[in-house]
C-alpha cells in the first residue's frame, strides 16, 4: 500500500502542475483575445501605431501561451487556447490587408495550419466593416479591392476540402465568409449605381445649366 500511496501522490502532484498550467492559459487566452480585439480597431481608426503596439504585446502573449503549452498537447488543443490563437492570426491579416502588408505566414505566426485558416477567413468578414466604411466615404475602387481580397480567400479555402477533424471546422467558417462576400458585393453594386446616377444627374444639370 506504501507504494499505491507514491503512485497516488505522484499523480496528484503532476495534475496540480498541470492544472495550475491551464489556469494561467485561460488567462493567457482572455488577455491576448482582449489586445487582438483592440488591435483591430486601432487598425479600423487608422491609428496604425498603435495597432503595431498591441500586435507586439499580442506576439508576446500568443508566444508566452505556446511555450507554456508544450509539455501538455491536450491543453493547447483545447477550445479557449485554439480561439485565442485564431483571433490572434485574424488581428495580424486584418493589418496586413488594410495597410497592403505581407500576408504573415502561420509558421511566422507560430501556429498551426487550421488555426491559420479559421483566422484568415475571419479577417476575410471582418474586411466587410472596412469596405462599408470605404462606401460611405465613396471610395468604391478601394471598396471593389476589398471586395477582391475577401473574394480571393474565399476562393482558395474553398480548395482545403478536409474533414471538419483535420481543419478544426474551417468548412462551416468558409460557409459563413461566402454568404459575407455575397452582402458586400451587393452593397457595393447598389453604391456604384447610385454613384453612376449622381453622375449621371450631375451632368445632366450642368448641360442644362449651360444651355440656359
Amino acid at each position: 500500500m506504501e507504494k499505491l500511496e507514491t503512485i497516488v501522490e505522484e499523480i496528484r502532484a503532476e495534475f496540480e502542475a498541470k492544472s495550475a498550467v491551464r489556469d494561467t492559459a485561460l488567462q493567457r487566452s482572455r488577455t491576448l483575445i482582449r489586445y487582438c480585439a483592440n488591435t483591430i480597431r486601432a487598425t479600423h481608426r487608422g491609428d496604425f501605431d498603435e495597432a503595431q503596439n498591441l500586435m507586439a504585446t499580442a506576439r508576446e502573449s500568443a508566444r508566452e501561451l505556446v511555450d507554456d503549452l508544450e509539455p501538455y498537447p491536450d491543453l493547447y488543443y483545447a477550445g479557449y487556447t485554439r480561439d485565442a490563437l485564431k483571433e490572434y492570426v485574424e488581428a495580424q491579416v486584418v493589418y496586413a490587408f488594410i495597410r497592403k502588408g505581407d500576408l504573415p505566414t502561420p509558421s511566422e505566426l507560430g501556429v498551426e495550419s487550421s488555426a491559420f485558416l479559421k483566422g484568415l477567413a475571419e479577417a476575410a468578414s471582418e474586411m466587410r466593416r472596412y469596405a462599408l466604411d470605404l462606401m460611405r466615404q465613396n471610395k468604391l475602387e478601394r471598396a471593389e479591392e476589398i471586395l477582391g481580397v475577401m473574394d480571393d480567400v474565399y476562393s482558395q479555402l474553398m480548395t482545403v476540402d478536409f474533414p471538419d477533424a483535420i481543419t478544426d471546422g474551417l468548412r462551416r467558417t468558409t460557409d459563413m465568409l461566402r454568404g459575407v462576400v455575397q452582402r458586400t458585393r451587393g452593397d457595393l453594386t447598389t453604391a456604384f449605381r447610385q454613384e453612376m446616377m449622381r453622375q449621371a444627374l450631375q451632368d445632366f444639370e450642368e448641360r442644362i445649366g449651360m444651355e440656359a
